[in-house]
C-alpha cells in the first residue's frame, strides 16, 4: 500500500475536536441565559476569531452582544496590550444592564455606551463557589465544611463545622473527584450544593466514606523531581461488606441553622446526586424531592424531605428483576418533575419502554401520559396551567436513536409531535420554559439551531452550521447504516466513514470505534456523533474505514434491548453484533477489507477492545486498548453491582480479560496512565502479568502524571495509537510526525466540563 505522509498525518490533526470545531463554527451552541430566563447569550468559535452573540426570543432578535472592534481599541488603550476584535483575551461575559463586564489582564471591565472602565472593589466569583440566585451570597468549601461569603468579601462564615476527613460536607466520593485531572488542571469545582429559589438557604449532603478500604496509586515522576509521591484513596470493590452513605443536610444562610435528614444515612453509588441532577427544590422552596436506588440498583424511590425538620417521606417506590434506572443514560438528566399541584409525573420503563406516568400528591397512579413502542428521553417543560408536558422522545422514526420533540396532555390526549423530519433535535429548554433551543442535525447534516416557542414556531434562526471548510479539508460525511444483529433477528444501527479520497475501487482497513455500554451509547444519529472525539474522522483521514456500532444490551431504545447486557457484560455490548454488522456491511461495500479489522477504545471501550481480540481473535487483528477495566473484580464496586447483577464469583470472572490472556492471536496496544484514580493502573497490569505468564507478545505504554483522560499527553497518545493501526493494519510505516499539544485553557476546559 501507498505510505502515508506527513501531510496526511497533519490532515488527520485537522479532524480532532479541538481543531475540527473551528472548521465548523456555530455546530454546538452552549447559551449562557439571563436572569429574565429567555434570553442568553453564546460564544462563536471559528477559524477567523471568536464572537459573542445575544440573542432576545422575545423580541426576535439575534446581534453581536457589543462592538468587538471597538470594545478591542477601547481595551488595547486602556491595557496597554494590543488586542483584536476576533481574538478578545476571555471566554466568558456578563450582561448588565447597560452593557457587558468581563475579566481580562487581572481586572474587571465594563463596556458600556461605548465607554470601558474598570470595576473597582470587585470580587470575581472562583471556579470552586457557586453564587445564589440573587447573587447577594457564594458558596464554597474550606476544608470538610461549607462555608458563605457576601458577593463582596465583606463577610463570610461557616455554615457547617464538625466536617472531617471522608466525613464531610458538599464533596464528592473519592472514587468521582478527579482529583489528579483537577490537580494538573489547576482547577477546583464547586462544593456539591443546591441554593433553594429565594436564595434564603443551601442542600448539601454529607457523605461518610471513612469505614471504605483504600487504595494507593503512585506517582513515580512528581513535577520538580524526588522520590514519587503515594495518593491514598477510598475505593470500594465489587461484593465489599461496606459502603459509603450519605444523608442531605439544608443550611439556612441567615439564621446559621443546620437540618439534618431524618433516619439512618443511606447508600451512595459513584457519584453525588447532586452532580447527577437527582434531587431539586420545589419551586417555592418549602420542599426538596430526591430519586434514591438502592446498592444493587433493583429498587428506585422518590422522597420528600421536608427543610425545615429533615422529615422524610416516601412518595414512590418501584422495584425490578434487573436494574431500574431513572433516565435513559447515565448522563441524562431524570425525567420526573414534582409539580407544584403535588402531582408527580413519573417516568418508568416498567411497560418495557420509557414513559410517563402521573400520580397524585399522596403517591397513588392516576394515570398514564404516554405509551408506545418507543422512548421518552427528556422532559423540556410542564404548562401547568395548560396540562401540557413538552418533551424529547425516540423511537419515533426508522432509526430508533433519532430524538424529536413532542408534546402531550398530561390525561394522555393530544400526543403531537412538534418536529417532523428526519433530523436528531439537541434541545435545551430556557430558564422559563417558555422557549427552546433547538439543534437539528444529522450524521450528514451540519447542525441548523432556532429559538422555538412551546407552538413550535421559529422565534429566531440562531446558526446553521456550514461544512464547506471541514469538506476542503478533505471530509466526506458519515453514513447512518442498520443491520441484523448475531441473533438473525434483531435490527442494530451504526455510522461508518469513508476513507479520505475515497476510491470504490479500492480495498481499505476497518477500525471498530466501540463502547460496550451499557450506561451510553455510541453511535449516536447527529453532526459530531461521537461526542464530538474527531477520531472517526481522523482516522478516515489516515486511509481507514471507521464502524461505530450499537449492538444489544447498549441504552437509548427498550428495556429488553437493554437487558441484553444485565449479568452478561463478557460480551462487550455484543460484540458479535459488531462482527456481523461489519460482515453485512463488508457485503454491501466490497471496499471494506475484513481480513484487516482493527478496534480501539477507552475506559470500557479499552475492555472491550481487549476483548474482541481475546474472544474473536480469527476476526479483529489489531487492538489499541485505552485504559480499559479489564477485570470486574478490582474495579469500582458499583458497575458491577448494578450492571452485572450479583457480584458472585462466578460472574465477576466471566468479565475477567485476564482470564483469557491464552487466546491472544492479534496485535495488542495497551496504555494506561500511571495516576488513573477510576481505572486503577492495576487493571492494565494484571492483564499484562497474565500476557506474560501466557508468553504473550504485546505492546504497553504506561504514561506518567496522567489519569483517565490522559490530559497534557493526548496528542502523545493519539499518534502512537494512529502509528500503531499504520504500522500494523495499513501494512506500511508510519511517518515521522509530532501533533500539537491539546489547548488546556481555561475556556477549553470550561467547555470540556459543560
Amino acid at each position: 500500500m501507498t505510505e502515508l505522509t506527513t501531510v496526511d498525518y497533519a490532515r488527520a490533526e485537522r479532524m480532532l475536536a479541538h481543531n475540527r470545531a473551528r472548521l465548523v463554527p456555530g455546530a454546538k451552541i452552549r447559551p449562557r441565559w439571563l436572569d429574565d430566563g429567555t434570553r442568553f447569550w453564546y460564544r462563536l468559535d471559528g477559524e477567523d476569531g471568536r464572537r459573542f452573540v445575544l440573542v432576545d426570543p422575545d423580541a426576535r432578535v439575534r446581534r453581536p452582544a457589543f462592538d468587538h472592534d471597538a470594545l478591542a481599541a477601547a481595551l488595547s488603550e486602556a491595557s496597554g496590550t494590543a488586542v483584536e476584535g476576533g481574538r478578545l483575551p476571555f471566554g466568558a461575559i456578563e450582561m448588565v444592564a447597560d452593557g457587558v463586564e468581563f475579566d481580562a489582564f487581572g481586572s474587571r471591565w465594563r463596556y458600556a455606551g461605548e465607554a470601558l472602565t474598570r470595576v473597582e472593589g470587585h470580587r470575581p466569583v472562583a471556579m470552586g463557589e457557586l453564587p445564589s440566585p440573587d447573587g447577594k451570597w457564594v458558596a464554597f468549601r474550606r476544608g470538610h465544611d461549607i462555608w458563605v461569603r457576601s458577593a463582596d468579601g465583606a463577610e463570610e462564615f461557616p455554615l457547617t463545622d464538625d466536617g472531617e476527613p471522608y466525613h464531610d460536607y458538599g464533596s464528592n466520593l473519592d472514587v468521582a473527584m478527579s482529583r489528579i485531572m483537577l490537580r494538573n488542571l489547576g482547577l477546583t469545582l464547586p462544593p456539591m450544593v443546591l441554593w433553594s429559589p429565594d436564595s434564603r438557604r443551601l442542600l448539601t449532603h454529607r457523605i461518610d466514606q471513612r469505614s471504605l478500604p483504600e487504595q494507593v496509586i503512585v506517582e513515580s515522576t512528581p513535577d520538580g523531581g524526588g522520590r514519587p509521591v503515594a495518593h491514598h484513596y477510598r475505593y470500594p470493590m465489587p461484593g465489599d461488606d461496606e459502603h459509603a452513605t450519605m444523608s442531605y443536610v439544608v443550611l439556612d444562610v441567615a439564621e446559621r441553622t443546620v437540618t439534618r435528614e431524618q433516619g439512618e444515612p443511606a447508600y451512595i453509588g459513584f457519584r453525588s446526586p447532586i452532580a447527577l441532577k437527582k434531587v431539586r427544590w420545589s419551586e417555592d422552596g418549602t420542599a426538596v424531592h430526591f430519586l434514591r436506588s438502592t446498592r444493587d440498583a433493583r429498587t428506585v424511590g422518590l422522597y420528600r424531605l421536608d427543610p425545615d425538620t429533615g422529615a422524610v417521606r416516601l412518595l414512590i417506590e418501584e422495584s425490578g428483576d434487573t436494574r431500574v434506572d431513572t433516565s435513559l443514560e447515565i448522563i441524562d438528566e431524570p425525567p420526573v418533575r414534582v409539580l407544584s399541584s403535588g402531582e408527580i409525573l413519573w417516568w418508568s420503563q416498567r411497560d418495557g419502554w420509557a414513559h410517563l406516568y402521573l400520580y397524585d400528591a399522596d403517591g397513588a397512579q392516576a394515570g398514564r401520559v404516554t405509551g408506545g413502542p418507543w422512548a421518552v428521553r427528556r422532559v423540556l417543560h410542564v404548562d401547568e396551567r395548560a396540562r401540557v408536558v413538552y418533551f424529547v422522545a425516540s423511537g419515533l422514526l426508522e432509526d430508533p436513536y433519532v430524538r424529536q420533540i413532542c408534546k402531550v396532555n398530561l390525561d394522555g390526549t393530544g400526543f403531537t409531535r412538534m418536529t417532523e423530519d428526519r433530523f436528531d433535535h439537541d434541545v435545551v429548554p430556557s430558564k422559563s420554559g417558555r422557549v427552546l433551543v433547538d439543534s437539528a442535525s444529522a450524521v450528514d447534516t451540519a447542525p441548523r439551531t432556532v429559538v422555538l416557542d412551546l407552538a413550535g414556531e421559529v422565534l429566531v434562526e440562531v446558526e446553521q452550521a456550514d461544512t464547506g471548510a471541514l469538506e476542503e479539508a478533505g471530509w466526506s460525511a458519515p453514513e447512518r447504516f442498520s443491520a441484523t444483529a448475531a441473533d438473525g433477528l434483531t435490527r442494530i444501527h451504526g455510522t461508518v466513514w469513508r476513507p479520505y479520497d475515497f476510491d470504490p475501487a479500492g480495498s481499505y482497513p476497518v477500525i471498530d470505534h466501540i463502547y460496550p455500554g451499557p450506561q451510553i451509547h455510541r453511535a449516536r444519529p447527529s453532526f459530531d456523533s461521537l461526542a464530538g472525539t474527531g477520531e472517526p474522522e481522523a482516522l478516515a483521514a489516515l486511509g481507514f474505514v471507521v464502524v461505530a456500532v450499537d449492538g444489544r444490551g447498549t441504552p437509548g431504545r427498550s428495556k429488553a434491548f437493554l437487558d441484553e447486557s444485565y449479568g452478561n457484560l463478557a460480551t462487550a455490548g455484543m460484540l458479535e453484533d459488531h462482527v456481523a454488522a461489519i460482515r453485512q456491511l463488508a457485503a454491501r461495500y466490497r471496499w471494506m477489507d475484513t481480513g484487516r479489522v482493527g478496534i480501539f477504545g477507552a475506559s470500557g471501550g479499552g475492555f472491550a477492545t481487549a476483548r474482541a481480540l481475546l474472544t474473536h481473535p480469527g476476526f479483529y487483528s489489531v487492538g489499541v486498548a485505552g485504559c480499559g477495566d479489564h477485570d470486574m473484580r478490582h474495579y469500582l464496586a458499583m458497575w458491577a453491582e448494578h450492571y452485572l447483577g450479583d457480584p458472585t464469583e462466578d460472574n465477576l470472572r466471566s468479565v475477567s480479560n485476564p482470564a483469557l490472556a491464552e487466546n491472544l492471536r492479534g496485535k495488542l496496544l495497551l496504555i494506561h496512565g500511571e495516576l488513573d484514580d477510576n481505572v486503577l493502573p492495576s487493571q492494565t497490569l494484571n492483564l499484562v502479568d497474565a500476557l506474560i505468564r501466557a508468553d504473550k507478545d504485546f505492546d504497553l505504554l504506561v504514561v506518567p502524571g496522567v489519569e483517565h483522560a490522559f490530559l497534557g499527553r493526548q496528542h502523545y497518545i493519539q499518534r502512537r495509537q494512529w502509528d500503531y493501526f499504520v504500522r500494523h493494519l495499513h501494512g506500511t510505516e508510519p511517518p515521522r510526525y509530532s501533533l500539537r499539544p491539546v489547548p488546556l485553557t481555561a475556556d477549553h476546559i470550561l467547555d470540556l466540563l459543560s
